[in-house]
């Protein structure tokens, strides 16, 4: 699933590719995707409007299209966004003014389309916890001091902290040394600051380099994020710990598998 890093990559490209763009046609073959209002009104609501502002809540792209209406893209698991010309495997197609298009991929159609008079009377928005790049450390602190959930998995709940996903959550642990399956009220305050400080800068490492294409995410152009082989621990199974070269080991916390060093992890 495209994480925040991911996102904001797509985000920034939006911005430069189509603010001030007039959606002229719109095509959709996988009805499914549009979530409200029905699909003959979305597509109504969205031909003729002029793309005024692209912004981002964690995981979600927000299109204002006009005061009371926005375009809200969730890719979920395996969307992403293909600007230029249209191609046959797109979901939904947004044809714009310059002549080019916006294709909505999505080979598991999992992702969501919304039209909607604000975003953030989303339910989903309304529930999310404060920006893994946003949260202050004593913030991040009282969160974690007062629970004893495993740290993944917190970590991992967007009700507390949002953006965040699997593959930057194991390697902000891994570089934090700290082990997946600690209670999040054990630990120190240094490990909590060390933790803190290491999800800001690997997020932020990742959007300079546009992600990681673990799976089918790719920037609007098409290509791949360069963070891939930048990571540390995740997908990296029985190789070798970058710190103490033993082999890393996988394990399953909250439905989810975690690549972790038990040796360097504590």
């Amino acid at each position: 699933m495209p994480e925040l890093p991911e996102v904001e990559t797509i985000r920034r490209e939006l911005v430069r590719k189509i603010t001030n763009k007039k959606i002229v046609n719109f095509k959709i073959t996988k009805p499914k995707l549009i979530k409200e209002p029905s699909v003959s009104e979305f597509k109504k609501g969205v031909i003729g409007e002029r793309v005024k502002e692209v912004s981002r809540k964690a995981k979600l792209l927000t299109i204002k299209l006009k005061e009371d209406k926005f375009l809200i893209i969730h890719l979920k698991i395996a969307g992403w966004l293909l600007y230029g010309e249209e191609d046959p495997r797109a979901r939904a197609v947004f044809y714009l003014s310059d002549g080019k298009v916006l294709n909505y991929m999505d080979s598991r159609v999992l992702g969501e389309l919304r039209l909607c008079k604000n975003y953030k009377d989303l339910n989903f928005i309304k529930k999310l916890g404060p920006e893994a790049l946003d949260i202050s450390l004593s913030k991040f602190r009282e969160l974690l001091i007062s629970r004893k959930a495993k740290i993944k998995v917190l970590l991992l709940d967007q009700t507390l902290i949002s953006g965040l996903g699997n593959i930057y959550a194991q390697e902000v642990l891994f570089l934090s040394k700290i082990n997946p399956q600690r209670a999040a009220n054990s630990l120190s305050q240094k490990e909590t600051r060390l933790l803190h400080g290491k999800i800001v800068s690997i997020l932020k490492e990742a959007i300079k380099h546009k992600g990681s294409s673990v799976d089918t995410y790719r920037d609007l152009g098409g290509d791949r994020g360069g963070m891939e082989k930048r990571l540390k621990v995740y997908g990296r199974k029985d190789k070798k710990c970058y710190f103490c070269k033993r082999p890393l080991k996988k394990i399953s916390l909250g439905g989810r598998g975690n690549c972790f060093c038990p040796h360097c992890q504590k």
